[in-house]
């Protein structure tokens, strides 16, 4: 069947970007409504997801391949989304380490501005995106298929057993699309801070402003806000003022207080935890609250495998559901908070693990031992990539052997990802 079907489908790719036009019946879509949460007050509250024709997923496929070839040295390096051995950890891990490296430092603090935008994928201009594109210097026909590939798009909506008509569409990158995720961060690869003292991190939609402050002064923090502001405004995405979250990490000895931030006049609601990219970050940048989400995750998962023992199963299946359902979440972005947990919350996490060796009858490895190894493969992609924005705290000494150590003025900048990674791999 392959061997049929190849040919035919070959011929039709290449017509298409020979035109630099998408067939129209590959542009139909059915929008599948997936709850956001379980409570659904409003629209809002659902994700569209599309679903597209399984041919035109193939050839998204062949064209995202290229596309990344060209891009990928012209993304943002604090782009972390959709990108070859990045993940969330190194977004959060970044993050942390100019907070921390900052902090170090007499009368500083830091402003960290979580924002929330309103369905950013359905919001794309495919004339701005296509401009984007060309000085990205992204050859013309390529971009040409692209804003083809995105306008003119049929879809209709369905829910439950209920279809509704179709609907001609020319804004958006539907989710669910091969290309949507890889579109997105090239249309907001120009969304960039200007100052050495405000970083703005993304991971596709989460986008994330920093601001290190010295001396009071905020003059720097508040011009990139503004700017952000400007940018989605020019660029057609809304920024969600209501759900955008301002968390203040403050360690001085007198600190004043601090006027709250506001965005087109409205107070940007201040928070002292918040889960970034899946870890709750508090603002005393402890990690009790983050780890009070794991266990309450793993302990309700033991119940399954206490189930599974009842059955008789064999160990060797135990032993891969622990590893598949509970270690996954005890593991969870593990590289961020492990190094800079308490010794009591240490053993709450590990109490879990001797629980399961019981139910199970073998013994499991420590989180101790998953977490040096995690961290030195982790280091280990951010050494071998240039083009990371951890790649140059990874300094090597004259000997060649082992990489200069960071230094670190407190426990929490210590204990932190960065300085444990160079730890545990010169060690």
């Amino acid at each position: 069947c392959a061997d049929q079907l190849a040919p035919i489908f070959t011929s039709i790719f290449n017509r298409s970007l020979e035109l630099c036009e998408v067939p129209s019946c590959f542009k139909l879509s059915t929008i599948i409504p997936v709850p956001k949460k379980p409570s659904i007050t409003g629209l809002n509250d659902y994700r569209p997801v599309a679903l597209t024709s399984v041919v035109m997923k193939t050839f998204e496929k062949l064209v995202l391949a290229h596309l990344k070839k060209v891009t990928e040295q012209l993304l943002d390096p604090l782009q972390f989304a959709y990108r070859a051995n990045r993940s969330v950890d190194d977004a959060v891990n970044m993050g942390l380490n100019y907070i921390l490296q900052h902090l170090d430092c007499p009368g500083t603090y830091a402003r960290i501005l979580f924002v929330d935008f309103s369905s950013a994928f359905n919001t794309i201009i495919p004339g701005i995106l296509h401009s984007k594109l060309l000085n990205l210097t992204i050859p013309p026909a390529i971009c040409q298929w692209i804003t083809s590939f995105l306008t003119g798009r049929k879809q209709q909506v369905r829910l439950g057993g209920v279809t509704s008509g179709i609907q001609t569409v020319s804004t958006g990158a539907p989710q669910g699309c091969v290309l949507s995720p890889l579109l997105f961060s090239l249309y907001t690869n120009d969304c960039i801070s200007s100052d050495p003292t405000v970083k703005l991190l993304k991971f596709a939609d989460d986008t994330t402003l920093i601001g290190l402050i010295q001396d009071g002064d905020e003059s720097a923090y508040k011009q990139e806000v503004k700017q952000l502001v400007l940018w989605c405004s020019q660029n057609n995405l809304e920024l969600n003022t209501l759900k955008t979250v301002e968390m203040i990490v403050d360690f001085r000895k007198h600190p004043s207080t601090l006027l709250p931030l506001t965005i087109s006049n409205i107070p940007v609601s201040p928070v002292e935890n918040f889960k970034f990219l899946g870890t709750t970050i508090s603002q005393d940048l402890k990690w009790e609250s983050n780890i009070n989400s794991i266990l309450k995750k793993a302990q309700q998962r033991m119940y399954f495998l206490r189930q599974l023992r009842k059955y008789s199963l064999p160990q060797e299946l135990l032993i891969q559901f622990y590893t598949a359902v509970i270690e996954s979440v005890l593991c969870s972005s593990i590289t961020i908070w492990f190094g800079a947990a308490t010794k009591q919350d240490r053993n709450r996490l590990q109490k879990t693990v001797k629980t399961a060796e019981k139910i199970i009858g073998a013994p499991l490895p420590t989180l101790q031992d998953l977490y040096h190894t995690r961290t030195r493969n982790r280091a280990g992609k951010i050494i071998n990539d240039p083009s990371h924005p951890g790649h140059n705290i990874f300094q090597l000494l004259p000997s060649g052997r082992h990489y200069r150590t960071l230094f670190t003025k407190t426990a929490r900048h210590r204990n932190s990802f960065f300085p444990q990674a160079i730890t545990l791999t010169n060690n």
